[in-house]
């Protein structure tokens, strides 16, 4: 297999003219680029970086961002993006437990980055004219070699994500050329891209959703249009005006898209393909979706840092809130909810936990450093996700939820997912979340145009179950 330098030098040399990355008023081609990529990469090497090591990164989606992932693939550095939000403590604990070489920043990161002291210690690659910086980015990009680098190969380590834990610290998540390509080739056929797609370059470059848009324009000789931070009225103009294709988001940035003003007036007939991940995606929303874009095609892809694919369902509309069936790449199963052998298999409907199997193209092999997450999630070659689901007779794969957020009412399981997209069909809620909370409890959470209140015992019964009120700004009310 080829690795992910060799992988950028097929659509150079296959479409060198062809435009590949827009960022505001830069525009270069795949020629272009590469030759920006080199110079990066040299710049990088002169800074000190050799093939293994771990390059922190906390940028917004901009053209540098994505130059410096594609550098690292050619020199085998291992490229280890974070949140741009990210505090100073959270930085130095990346830093250390990655063991980072570099740490790379722009202003609106470069408080945290003074603040942490583990990055203080660092060469610091100062971006966009940041202070603080041990060197520029633009001094970098200067630097000119002699021949383009090709220092990694399939085995190699392409970056290392970093999951967001629930609980404890973040697991870094490290994948190799071959299952980062992979994913990427996967993305590409289960999504139905084509030679030429454009993409918004929206879904952050520190998450798997981003880094798949970014690897996937590639292989088709694609453009990536960067957004650096989420606007919804940005987003609408740059599909008019760059003539987007394909667009892969995460559900809550769709609602912003139909829900700013100017959607009505914008042009999006150039787009054809939607595709969602990271969140269930609500029966309202997906048939507004539907009835707005009229996409050729529309995928529900289920996954994770850790198995880029596990599910996809490419008609999500027909049969809402089913994740599909397993991937090109991937073997999923539901076992019971207290398993602790995948071969301990969930009857059909009976919810259980979702798990992959280790053994496909894109998966992980194991977290950094921690043998302890490697001890709970991983059993006789199968991942086990935390995610609770079960299959239909039809074979679909239905996600209710995480092993911990399962609500038990008299005994029973219930899923906030089955609750939500309930209450999304009414025509008087904008937005909708279900949590559970002790009998007892009351709390109010506010959403644009709409409220929720969870109504305490004694409740009204409803066919036996708790009544949930849902009160519109004009007043309406639906139990």
């Amino acid at each position: 297999m080829l690795d992910l330098g060799r992988t950028f030098l097929q659509s150079v040399e296959r479409s060198p003219n062809a435009l590949a990355i827009v960022d505001g008023e830069l525009r270069l081609t795949y020629a272009e680029w590469f030759e920006v990529i080199r110079r990066v990469g040299a710049g990088l090497q002169q800074a000190g970086l050799q093939r293994g090591d771990h390059l922190l990164v906390v940028l917004q989606n901009r053209w540098e961002m994505a130059t410096l992932h594609w550098a690292c693939q050619f020199l085998g550095v291992i490229v280890t993006p974070i949140n741009w939000r990210a505090k100073p403590e959270e930085i130095d604990y990346c830093v250390t437990d990655a063991g980072a070489k570099a740490v790379v920043f722009e202003g609106v990161s470069a408080q945290a980055v003074a603040e942490s002291t583990a990055a203080q210690r660092l060469p610091r690659i100062a971006v966009g004219g940041a202070a603080e910086g041990t060197v520029s980015f633009d001094t970098v990009q200067a630097a000119a070699p002699p021949n383009p680098p090709l220092n990694a190969g399939p085995e190699d380590f392409s970056l290392m994500l970093y999951t967001s834990g629930t609980t404890g610290k973040p697991k870094g998540v490290p994948r190799r050329h071959r299952q980062e390509r992979a994913a990427a080739l996967a993305h590409v056929a289960q999504n139905l891209y084509r030679r030429g797609e454009r993409t918004l370059g929206v879904m952050p470059l520190y998450h798997t959703m981003g880094v798949r848009s970014l690897l996937a324009m590639t292989l088709v000789d694609g453009v990536f249009v960067c957004v650096p931070r989420w606007d919804a009225a940005a987003a609408l103009h740059l599909i008019e005006t760059e003539c987007i294709s394909c667009l892969y988001l995460v559900p809550t940035l769709y609602h912003d898209l139909l829900a700013h003003p100017a959607f009505s007036r914008t042009k999006i007939a150039s787009v054809n393909k939607l595709g969602f991940a990271g969140a269930p995606m609500h029966d309202a929303l997906l048939k507004r979706l539907d009835e707005a874009f009229k996409p050729r095609l529309f995928v529900n892809h289920y996954g994770s840092s850790e198995v880029y694919t596990f599910s996809i369902d490419q008609n999500p509309v027909a049969k809402p809130g089913s994740a599909g069936r397993a991937g090109i790449n991937t073997r999923i199963r539901v076992v019971r909810l207290n398993a602790g052998s995948p071969e301990d298999l969930a009857a059909v409907g009976e919810e259980g936990q979702i798990i992959a199997d280790l053994a496909g193209d894109e998966a992980f092999e194991g977290y950094w450093n921690r043998p302890d997450a490697d001890e709970k999630s991983i059993r006789a070659g199968w991942y086990f996700t935390g995610d609770t689901g079960y299959v239909d007779a039809d074979g679909d794969l239905f996600v209710t939820g995480r092993v911990d957020d399962m609500i038990i009412s008299g005994g029973e399981n219930i899923s906030p997912v089955d609750i939500e997209s309930v209450l999304s069909l009414h025509p008087a809620v904008d937005e909708v979340a279900v949590a559970g909370l002790p009998d007892g409890a009351r709390r109010w959470w506010p959403s644009s145009g709409a409220r929720a209140r969870w109504t305490p015992p004694p409740w009204t019964p409803i066919a036996g179950r708790p009544t949930w009120r849902i009160s519109s700004a004009r007043g309406s009310t639906c139990s």
